[in-house]
């Protein structure tokens, strides 16, 4: 049986349209979509939460799918069908942001989000329009840097306090981050929601194949 919990709310940009330059994130977490609704830009950019993991949408049903409450808000968001039935050119936002804390457990939603997206609305997968937006785990300052470094995991972590110590820089100071609803606004929109500086990763049906054979199996079931 699903979980009831409260209705998931959009909040909605001003722009819509598959050619819009209108985006969507999909946030892990309330409080870091709280966060991300502080800086966004209300004229392109929308929020939609996202409350636990998601639903596996390559080992579940079709029926139990469509009825999975994140799902059907991000369906009735974009407003373009799903399965058999999606319709690209309907889209409301020309690309799904997804944000997801940078530890295990967010890139376990991330996904198994893209598993959803592969079902059941894979010509964005095609069209280059589901990305992926990268949120540092930890940064380093000083007075060296022009800018502060964003690290992304605890090997490039490591990797950027030997290089700085290997150059004679002792002294930097770093932040640990504790999920997205940790991080600074200021670092979070520069690393994850404003265009000009943030850095994305755009989501392939490779990457869907590669995380079924983790998560879902080899075999995806049939579009509806």
């Amino acid at each position: 049986m699903l979980d009831r919990k409260p209705p998931l709310k959009l909040d909605d940009c001003a722009t819509h349209g598959a050619a819009s330059g209108a985006e969507l994130f999909i946030v892990e977490g309330d409080s870091a979509s709280g966060a991300v609704r502080r800086i966004r830009d209300e004229r392109f950019q929308a929020v939609l939460p996202m409350q636990g993991k998601p639903l596996n949408a390559i080992k579940a049903s079709a029926a139990k799918v469509l009825a999975y409450p994140l799902f059907v808000a991000l369906i009735d968001a974009l407003g373009a069908g799903a399965g058999a039935g999606f319709d690209r050119a309907k889209a409301r936002y020309e690309r799904i942001v997804l944000l997801m804390d940078a530890d295990a457990d967010g890139i376990h939603c991330s996904a198994l989000m893209l598993l959803f997206f592969y079902r059941m609305m894979r010509p964005l997968l095609e069209d280059g329009a589901l990305v992926l937006a990268r949120a540092p785990m930890a940064s380093i300052t000083h007075t060296s840097l022009a800018q502060p470094l964003h690290l992304h995991s605890e090997a490039h972590y490591r990797a950027a306090c030997e290089q700085l110590r290997n150059s004679g820089v002792s002294d930097f100071t770093t932040v640990r981050y504790r999920g997205l609803a940790g991080i600074d606004l200021e670092t979070l929109a520069a690393t994850c929601v404003t265009p000009a500086t943030r850095a994305l990763r755009t989501l392939s049906s490779a990457d869907a194949q590669a995380a079924m054979e983790i998560f879902g199996g080899t075999t995806p079931r049939q579009l509806l």
